[in-house]
């Protein structure tokens, strides 16, 4: 009798298989108007975008903290969690395309009725009985594949959120810590011009007792060593506030970071000033978009399906007997197969309303898909010239700091032999210690603006910051 069951399934179901489709539109790749190329040659943009670019500031101390960041940041593991909830809710759908079996049992005692429709003096009985039964839903129209390609294009999208995180996480640990030793350095300025004033206001305290200076002179250097001193704190709560913020990019709690090389000893990457177009496809903020696309595009697909009948079949063997010695004999064996076929008649625009609906949500996706596009060349662009024109502002400022440095030179001797007044010396120092201080903070963002064009670059590099992150998503 169950091999009767089974080929009476077959028969039923081959035909409807064969005939199958899917409703709704195949995704194809949107064209995109850009151009096809920089001033760069591919090969070599593209070994620079695939290298561990952080190893290339030859800072030990760095190349340790990203380590630690790709292992232990804790928004990289919610987006590997997320992951690990696609991919089970992918399993979930895809599960639609075979039979859902499941098993049943019954032990009851029951007593018939003595009047009713069926009078009779019926005593107490027992009733067991055993089934399987499966029931499985005929993709007729495609509404399961659609449905399995749109958890699939969402799954792959969220791994691709979860690169992004990655790339982003690696970018801003390197910008941090080169903020944070652009920091230290603008404090050593301060505490070392600070000592110079105060040893400068010392001397001019010791000439005003002796005659030889005014307190107007005094005066000027005394506030000429305020300015000095009212930037120490300035300086101490930025770099405070800036271990705090990789700290929490490690996942621990605010404290101190260890320190490499200064701001003066990172080596500069070299970066031609030009890209190729093709690098940018593979930066996952563009492949996450173009897969939400493609998961939007299937939709479509599964709320057309809701037009047409959904057409499941359902069937149940088991064993069914007053006597539990004899549930398992022959005659006990008990069986059901039955098609169940379920149209709409009359949903008074709900489906219409649902086909438009994920109709919109794929125009969106598309608009989100070429805003990523153009956001990407974008940001290649600003990183671009902010390295190549940082490097030019760097070059102007380290030579005026040099003439700046001299001036005050120039002044001090000046005043020291009586040909002019300590205002002169006073806008000459003034004068360099700001240029100090402006001159590491384009540095700063000149290098910042480096690690800008690999974030922007996307590339290979990403795969080789996975494999060290690689332990932190694995499924415990």
């Amino acid at each position: 009798m169950f091999g009767f069951f089974c080929r009476a399934l077959v028969v039923l179901i081959l035909p409807t298989l064969l005939a199958a489709c899917s409703i709704g539109p195949d995704y194809v790749k949107p064209t995109i108007a850009i151009q096809p190329n920089w001033r760069m040659d591919y090969q070599t943009a593209a070994g620079l975008a695939d290298t561990s670019w952080w190893e290339r500031f030859e800072d030990p101390v760095l190349n340790d903290l990203i380590d630690t960041a790709l292992k232990e940041n804790l928004d990289l593991l919610t987006a590997a969690a997320r992951v690990d909830q696609y991919l089970g809710q992918l399993q979930t759908t895809r599960a639609e395309f075979f039979p859902q079996i499941g098993a049943s049992g019954i032990a009851s005692r029951q007593d018939g009725t003595e009047t009713g429709l069926v009078p009779g003096d019926n005593g107490p009985y027992n009733y067991y009985e055993g089934t399987v039964n499966a029931t499985w839903e005929l993709d007729l129209w495609g509404r399961i594949r659609r449905a399995n390609e749109a958890a699939r294009a969402d799954l792959l999208a969220t791994e691709e959120a979860r690169r992004a995180v990655l790339l982003t996480l690696t970018a801003n640990t390197a910008s941090g810590y080169i903020a944070l030793r652009g920091f230290d350095r603008q404090l050593e300025i301060a505490r070392d011009t600070e000592k110079a004033y105060a040893e400068s206001l010392r001397i001019f305290k010791l000439r005003h007792q002796y005659g030889s200076v005014s307190q107007l002179e005094v005066s000027q250097v005394e506030s000429q060593y305020e300015v000095a001193h009212q930037a120490i704190p300035q300086y101490e709560a930025a770099v405070a506030r800036q271990e705090n913020l990789l700290c929490v990019l490690l996942g621990r709690n605010p404290g101190l970071i260890p320190r490499g090389r200064t701001i003066d000893e990172l080596a500069v990457p070299g970066i031609p000033a030009g890209l190729p177009s093709e690098l940018l496809e593979r930066r996952p903020d563009i492949i996450q978009a173009e897969q939400q696309l493609i998961a939007a595009n299937a939709r479509i697909g599964v709320a057309r399906a809701l037009y047409f009948p959904r057409v499941s079949l359902t069937g149940a063997f088991g064993t069914a007997s007053i006597h539990s010695d004899k549930l398992f004999e022959g005659p006990s064996e008990v069986w059901q197969l039955s098609g169940d076929l379920l149209a709409p008649i009359f949903t008074f625009g709900a489906i219409e309303g649902q086909v438009k609906a994920a109709e919109a949500q794929q125009r969106q996706a598309l608009f989100t898909y070429r805003q990523a596009i153009l956001n990407a060349f974008r940001d290649v662009e600003d990183a671009l010239i902010s390295t190549t024109k940082g490097r030019e502002q760097l070059a102007s400022q380290t030579r005026q700091v040099k003439a700046l440095s001299t001036y005050a030179h120039l002044a001090k001797l000046q005043y020291d032999a009586g040909k002019t007044s300590y205002l002169q010396v006073l806008d000459a120092d003034r004068a360099l210690f700001d240029g100090q201080l402006s001159q590491v903070q384009t540095q700063t963002g000149t290098l910042a603006s480096l690690v800008d064009v690999y974030r922007a670059m996307g590339g290979g590099w990403i795969d080789e910051a996975d494999r060290i992150a690689s332990p932190a998503h694995r499924s415990d």
